[in-house]
């Protein structure tokens, strides 16, 4: 019974217990939102669409079902998420930017995310147009008139702005990361209507398929918890050094690389860079001549289960040593080390250093890319094998590695909170 006296003991810290409360209550404010629909929805149309484009059902299960409703906030995190991405990016490019966001401490970074709250803006103003437009044409929603497609615009991507404010004050205020955990709070929001499904779909026949894919569901998670936790312990030891008549260091300790350092990151990018091909060629398709022969064969190649799979595979996998390459930097970790007297045995300081950090982790990270990118595809691979269509997030993709991962670093720092104020109270 030791999670129940941990919770007793979590709701007996006020500060602690202000902090859950505030992320109930944010949770509470987002379902709301997501309640809220636009006008001029055809609810038949918009459900065959979503059943017929397998690209936008995925989205719908990322923001949560807000897409599939048309709500205010039907775009979610999405535009927030790229704009991180392209900034991201530029840091490759643009060498001020990298200084400003890996040099320049936390001011340099706080700038950096305020770059990214400002170009949030146009991405989800273009993003908006996009989606209705491509509802329109598909007769999902009726005819919007340009005032009313204007206001419609500008109120949807006031949602995701709101949305990305919200986030924010999670991180501030609450506990967790906010823009993860409302993506979480979106896809735990999803369970009762995947219950409901089941239910609807019930065949006694099934029952083996139904064992099959709860028992690797089981394996899955277990081995997606097994990976996020494990880590490649580099031994690290401290020269003796003497001040005045006290000795300090001569201790030995590890530095932990993750298997999978990126965490959940590059899986969500992938996921947005995906949608864009299809979401184009699906406007474009209908405009006729070469752009529309075009944009409808791209079209039917991300609508090919194994094509849309195998690039969805490979991007895990190239976006994850990307994020790693531009939050982890064995140069500087190798410089710190050398600062504080702490070398790695067998190895000279320096750049012998840096250069063993980015062997060992160009192996480690293998291990973990390959992970990311089969869990991404798992949903698609065991649903077809066991014929089970529902709960299809208990095997992978997006929705099983936020929850998982959101769900262990949120458990992380309640610990961390609690032990503090157990070292305080000693």
């Amino acid at each position: 019974m030791n999670w129940l006296n941990k919770i007793i003991r979590i709701f007996k810290i006020k500060d602690l217990r202000k902090k859950i409360v505030f992320v109930l209550v944010v949770f509470g404010i987002f379902r709301l939102m997501a309640a809220i629909p636009m006008p001029g929805i055809d609810i038949e149309s918009l459900q065959s669409f979503f059943d017929q484009f397998q690209v936008f059902g995925l989205l719908n299960l990322f923001t949560g079902g807000t897409l599939s409703n048309l709500s205010i906030v039907m775009l979610g995190l999405g535009p927030y998420i790229t704009a991180v991405i392209i900034m991201q990016l530029l840091t490759m490019i643009f060498p001020p930017l990298e200084r400003m966001y890996k040099e320049e401490g936390e001011a340099g970074k706080q700038k950096f995310n305020q770059y990214g709250r400002i170009l949030t803006i146009p991405l989800a103003l273009l993003q908006a147009y996009a989606m209705l437009s491509l509802f329109q044409s598909q007769g999902a929603i009726g005819q919007l008139s340009p005032v009313l497609m204007l206001t419609s615009i500008i109120t949807v991507a006031a949602g995701c702005v709101f949305l990305m404010w919200l986030g924010e004050l999670i991180t501030e205020k609450g506990i967790g990361n906010g823009v993860s955990l409302l993506i979480f709070a979106g896809i735990i929001a999803r369970v009762p209507e995947s219950i409901r499904e089941i239910i609807i779909k019930w065949d006694p026949s099934q029952i083996p398929s139904y064992l099959l894919f709860f028992g690797m569901a089981i394996l899955i998670v277990a081995g997606v918890v097994m990976v996020n936790e494990a880590r490649r312990n580099i031994p690290v030891s401290y020269a003796k050094r003497v001040r005045g008549m006290k000795m300090y260091g001569g201790v030995s300790t590890y530095l932990p690389l993750n298997v999978n350092p990126a965490g959940v990151i590059p899986i969500i990018f992938a996921l947005s860079i995906m949608l864009f091909p299809g979401m184009i060629a699906n406007f474009l398709s209908g405009s006729g001549g070469v752009v529309g022969n075009i944009a409808q064969t791209v079209g039917n190649l991300f609508e090919n289960s194994w094509i849309y799979g195998g690039i969805y595979f490979l991007l895990v996998v190239l976006f994850t040593y990307f994020y790693t390459a531009v939050t982890f930097d064995p140069k500087a970790i190798a410089q710190n080390l050398q600062k504080m007297g702490g070398f790695i045995p067998g190895i000279r300081p320096g750049s012998s250093t840096a250069g063993f950090l980015y062997y060992i982790l160009n192996r480690v990270l293998l291990i973990g890319a390959l992970f990311l990118g089969t869990v991404a595809v798992l949903p698609s691979v065991i649903s077809g094998v066991t014929g089970v269509t529902g709960f299809t997030f208990l095997i992978g993709g997006t929705a099983l590695l936020i929850t998982v991962s959101v769900t262990l670093e949120t458990m992380r720092q309640i610990n961390a909170q609690l032990q503090m104020r157990e070292y305080e109270t000693f």
